[in-house]
């Protein structure tokens, strides 16, 4: 038997993460994005806030449990050919995983047109002028017609095969701190069907959200660090949020963001739940993309006639191992097979750094999860930091492959009837590796790193929708949308500074849409803005994330507070001890509150003839020579009683250390 010589995948994989010249974002300077010539663009999707779907009257925003259907419907995708009789790279991707797509299918919530057997109505027009208007605020050029298209998703995220979307506004711009960014378009579309699950062959979707109204908002790739991706994605949401006529709420909005590095291609990171995931997701992906270059690199140097290279592969039984353990002894009992792998040249690669906590070969586990639709654990390798055959086994398995000791091995775990496919799949993203960087899309995770999602699609999958006519955007229409407009992000903005407002609570006012709220209060209650928008961005903030409603939180009910304290006299400050309870029930009478808050009305005189005795008092237990001491141990002291009845920077004021 011929004697391999392993290598050490944990020193290989710190080894090239090091050679890669991978930073954690933390330490990550604009220095380092702009060696990787780090590039990104977004698209923001926004549910909007509208009675009806888009093509349909079933009402919006009605959800269902995963359990709770009155039919299923089940459906398998073909790709079609598009107008130049060519086929999406994308949707013959996803025929190959020989999906059985189901649908569970709600009464009140869907109806024919969302599974395929009725044409669309038309339009809903509630949706088409807030699309508008969004397209206005964001200086986009209005259409003069709206054309309906087919966008092919043979996912199964939609049963006709296709969405329908439709460019509403082109060539925009929006301001962030420190440059200008372009808008490519902004399109309105029907929402996908939300997935419950997806396991093998079978993918069940709920089809709630299906046919939703939603826009999109596309940028250029003009972002040059993850700081700034995070800044262009927050503006885009805070001025949809800024009309009042969007979504919030968990998947209401969601971001695909596009990411490149020098010598890479755009890779699209799919479904981005939160804005704060972005900065991570996108520093990880430019890196990802900087250690495939580097893989290529080493292939190249590996692998002198590249246009020969090809895999090779056997089948072995469980009886070929002494001895059967680990994911071995788990594949037996669930009656899985097993192929071996040779991938000649392929030594030290499968354990090369790509993301933090993985490498190379995961590249290929997650297409074998998503083409071949072997779940996971679906291989071992040679190079795996955890052993489960032996090293005489492998060395046997080589020997069978005819393998150098250049090459690298896997072993394929998945059923009989899927082992085809994988094999196609293996050599097919090996054959990528050659070339650098593929063209994917790519599904997020809240720890920032990313798994494969599906062939990054093309132009070839758009084609016109002969169901819709076009729809005509007359002057007046327009005229008349722009006239209601909200200000601009940026201008409220600018207003919250010049207020003093402290910037750490910009983020919750813009995403709460509170500006408008801070704006009246201070107008009609000449409530100091500083105080209203630091009790929104640190005290109600705080409340929400500690304490839970009892229903929806009215933030309106805010103004009513306010205005109550004032009209009775009592000092504002009251309601950072009120916002707790009225937050939990916001259907008590403020004067219901005081009384759980245990709040009497005590007149000022009174609090200040108290001052006296509290000095006399502190005089004689002296707890430290700084009268700052004093001062803090009175007013803590009168606190209690003083909070509502007197403003306690006006009492702090009057006390003093020399009191008689």
């Amino acid at each position: 038997m011929a004697v391999y010589k392993n290598i050490n995948p944990k020193k290989n994989y710190l080894k090239t993460m090091q050679l890669v010249g991978y930073t954690d974002r933390k330490n990550a300077t604009l220095n380092d994005y702009k060696k990787l010539e780090f590039k990104s663009g977004l698209e923001v999707h926004q549910q909007l806030l509208t009675k009806e779907k888009l093509f349909c009257h079933c009402p919006a925003g009605i959800y269902q449990a995963s359990d709770d259907y009155n039919a299923e419907l089940i459906r398998h995708m073909r790709p079609t050919l598009s107008e130049l009789g060519e086929y999406d790279g994308t949707a013959l991707m996803e025929f190959k995983t020989k999906k059985e797509i189901r649908y569970r299918i709600k009464n009140i919530s869907a109806c024919t047109y969302e599974v395929d057997d009725t044409p669309p109505f038309p339009i809903n027009n509630e949706a088409l002028n807030i699309a508008i208007e969004i397209s206005l605020l964001s200086k986009l050029n209005i259409v003069g017609e709206v054309h309906i298209t087919r966008k092919q998703y043979l996912d199964g995220s939609i049963p006709t095969g296709f969405q329908r979307t439709a460019i509403i506004g082109v060539e925009g711009e929006i301001p962030l701190k420190n440059k200008k960014v372009r808008l490519i378009q902004l399109s309105i579309e029907e929402d996908s069907c939300r997935e419950i699950t997806d396991i093998q062959h079978t993918r069940i979707f709920k089809t709630d959200r299906l046919g939703m109204p939603l826009i999109e908002t596309v940028t250029y790739p003009e972002l040059e660090t993850p700081d700034e991706v995070m800044e262009a994605c927050n503006y885009i949401r805070f001025l949809n949020r800024s009309t009042g006529k969007v979504r919030t709420g968990i998947g209401a909005g969601r971001e695909d963001v596009n990411v490149s590095c020098k010598g890479g291609t755009r890779v699209e990171i799919k479904g981005v739940a939160h804005t704060k995931w972005i900065p991570e997701l996108t520093h990880n992906e430019c890196y990802r993309q900087w250690a495939l270059l580097a893989i290529k690199k080493q292939l190249n140097l590996n692998v002198k006639d590249i246009k020969r290279w090809k895999i090779n592969s056997l089948n072995i039984n469980y009886d070929f191992f002494k001895k059967v353990n680990g994911l071995v002894k788990n594949a037996k009992e669930n009656k899985l097979k097993l192929m071996a792998v040779n991938l000649p040249g392929f030594k030290g690669i499968l354990s090369h750094f790509t993301q933090p906590g993985k490498m190379f070969v995961d590249e290929i586990s997650d297409r074998l999860k998503v083409i071949a639709c072997i779940e996971k654990p679906n291989l071992i390798h040679t190079e795996q930091f955890e052993k489960h055959i032996t090293k005489n086994d492998f060395n046997r398995i080589r020997e069978l492959l005819n393998a150098s000791d250049e090459d690298a091995q896997l072993i394929i775990l998945g059923p009989k009837e899927d082992l085809p496919t994988a094999f196609e799949t293996i050599e097919e993203r090996c054959k990528m590796a050659f070339e650098g960087v593929p063209k994917e899309t790519r599904k997020s995770f809240s720890d920032g790193t990313t798994i494969f999602e599906r062939v990054l699609p093309g132009a070839d999958r758009m084609y016109p929708d002969t169901d819709s006519p076009p729809i005509p955007l007359e002057d007046k229409l327009i005229e008349d949308l722009s006239k209601g407009l909200p200000a601009e992000v940026i201008e409220n903005y600018h207003q919250l500074k010049k207020w003093n407002v402290p910037e750490d609570t910009f983020t919750y006012i813009f995403k709460k849409n509170l500006f408008p709220v801070i704006e009246k209060i201070s107008n009609e209650l000449k409530l100091s803005p500083l105080f209203t928008g630091t009790f929104f961005g640190h005290t109600l903030k705080y409340v929400e994330g500690h304490y839970s409603p009892a229903e929806k939180f009215n933030y309106k009910i805010i103004y009513g507070m306010f205005k109550y304290l004032i009209e009775n006299k009592l000092n504002i400050e009251l309601s950072k001890s009120m916002i707790p309870v009225l937050y939990e029930h916001p259907k008590l009478e403020f004067e219901s509150v005081l009384t759980l808050i245990k709040f009497k009305r005590i007149p000022e005189k009174e609090i200040l003839s108290r001052i006296p005795f509290l000095v006399k008092k502190y005089k004689q237990i002296r707890i430290s020579n700084d009268d700052i001491a004093g001062k803090n141990w009175i007013m803590g002291e009168l606190r209690k009683t003083a909070l509502g009845n007197i403003n306690l920077s006006e009492l702090s004021k009057l006390v003093s250390l020399n009191e008689k």
